[in-house]
């Protein structure tokens, strides 16, 4: 691996970058336009010109050897991710990079009821969203085993940190359903899920998927409720589910609409993961210490 590149640079993706850059290692990532190569190059990052909704865009991209750690989301509509098949085949057999790392989503387990979730759980999407997460992955491992290019897929749980917190929605005093009919969610701290990208790159074995998160879920009202109380703000109030159903955007209620605790054993064993924030209390006292308040 002579270098990294990165697709889809913006909220991890720049603070992965640079984690690398501290290891004197050389950082390039696709840019859409100029402004975003702008950003780029002010990180210290090499933008590349590129555009994933255009495949010809990509045809003159050379990551031969290089570790690329792919974070684009896929477009909205549809089941399918034309991007990420716009990537492979742009790619051909004689630009193969030494590895790839998909960042993901554990949005693929669907709905579990609440029950604990490992990497071999049933896969049951239960959104389009999701569905066009599970498509980008199966697509990438695929083409993997093809080119024999080792690919790792991290299936992230809902990432939160510095600049990644609901305090606008918490002081319009948006509200929140009822903890005791609230499913279970799961979340990882911002700096836990680059640490975990670098361990990808160091220890991930090919073809192999890693849920990512800190193994302490909880339910989205706790979520709220917390960052309320370590930032000194009121907590919001309740609705019963079946209010909720009237009041709350659809976003919102799709992922009051699934409920899942996951497991984090093979993070920590395969990975070598050692989280700074392995609970919620943990990672926002952090948060809240660094932002000074």
């Amino acid at each position: 691996m002579k270098s990294v590149f990165i697709i889809g640079c913006g909220y991890v993706g720049s603070r992965l970058a640079q984690r690398w850059l501290t290891r004197d290692t050389p950082v390039a990532a696709l840019a859409r336009n100029r402004e975003s190569g702008e950003k780029l190059a002010k990180l210290g990052v090499s933008p590349v010109p590129g555009d994933l909704s255009d495949i010809w865009s990509l045809r003159r991209l050379d990551v031969t050897e290089q570790l690329i750690y792919y974070l684009a989301p896929p477009p909205g509509g549809g089941t399918n991710d034309p991007w990420m098949r716009h990537f492979v085949a742009a790619l051909g057999a004689n630009r193969l990079p030494a590895r790839c790392i998909l960042v993901s989503t554990t949005g693929v387990y669907g709905d579990h009821q609440g029950a604990w979730v490992d990497e071999e759980s049933q896969l049951r999407p239960g959104s389009d969203r999701a569905r066009r997460r599970l498509d980008a992955e199966r697509v990438l491992r695929t083409w993997g085993r093809v080119r024999r290019v080792p690919v790792v897929v991290l299936r992230v749980a809902g990432i939160y940190g510095s600049d990644r917190l609901p305090l606008v929605r918490l002081q319009a005093r948006e509200p929140v359903v009822d903890e005791q009919e609230c499913p279970y969610t799961n979340r990882i701290h911002v700096d836990d899920l680059v640490q975990a990208c670098v361990a990808a790159a160091d220890y991930g074995v090919a073809d192999n998927v890693y849920n990512i998160c800190d193994g302490t879920p909880g339910t989205m009202t706790e979520y709220f409720n917390t960052v309320a109380d370590i930032f000194s703000l009121p907590r919001p109030p309740v609705l019963t589910m079946q209010q909720a159903r009237t009041r709350l955007t659809p976003g919102m209620l799709s992922y009051l609409s699934e409920s899942r605790r996951l497991r984090n054993d093979k993070m920590l064993s395969e990975l070598r993961v050692r989280l700074r924030y392995p609970d919620l209390v943990t990672g926002l006292t952090a948060v809240q210490k660094k932002a000074g308040r």
